[in-house]
């Protein structure tokens, strides 16, 4: 390569930090929230919890063992995943698939005060499907899946940054 090349490389790969510009789910950035500790309420231990938890961790939020502990108990309501046809070929074979994700949370203090009322976060995603390529398409879905699910506890975030006592 050329300096010229070189030099150009370069000013781009300035200006997109400049600008601001971050890969999906590179940007961690942290989020203001009204409460310095937090108890879990979740049927079980998914990705979605351990992921939040990290992200809660992360925001300098302390989890909690116990909801007497914590200023709030964010439960975790429900969390699902599911994959419906979206399309055939005219030989009658899948062309596309809808996957949905789907998590409802809510937030409360001891007290029973809402501070989060409940709320469902419904990510969708298409997944184009070739039967000759299912091992192919079997991982792209995961990593759909992955992506939505990262995806949720943004979203989370996100609403976690606005909750106060109502």
């Amino acid at each position: 390569m050329k300096k010229s090349s070189y030099a150009l490389l370069m000013v781009m790969t300035l200006l997109l930090t400049a600008c601001g510009f971050h890969l999906r789910g590179h940007n961690n950035q942290k989020v203001e929230l009204a409460f310095q500790s937090v108890y879990l309420k979740v049927s079980g231990e998914t990705p979605f919890v351990t992921d939040l938890r990290h992200a809660l961790t992360f925001n300098k939020v302390a989890v909690s063992t116990s909801a007497e502990q914590a200023t709030i108990t964010l439960e975790v309501i429900s969390e699902s995943s599911d994959k419906q046809i979206l399309s055939l070929s005219t030989a009658g074979r899948v062309r596309e698939y809808q996957l949905r994700y789907r998590v409802a949370l809510r937030a409360y203090d001891s007290q029973l005060v809402s501070w989060l009322p409940e709320e469902e976060i419904l990510l969708m995603r298409t997944l184009t499907y070739d039967d000759t390529q299912v091992l192919a398409k079997e991982q792209e879905e995961a990593l759909l899946f992955k992506d939505m699910r990262s995806d949720a506890v943004a979203q989370a975030m996100r609403r976690l940054s606005r909750a106060k006592p109502h």
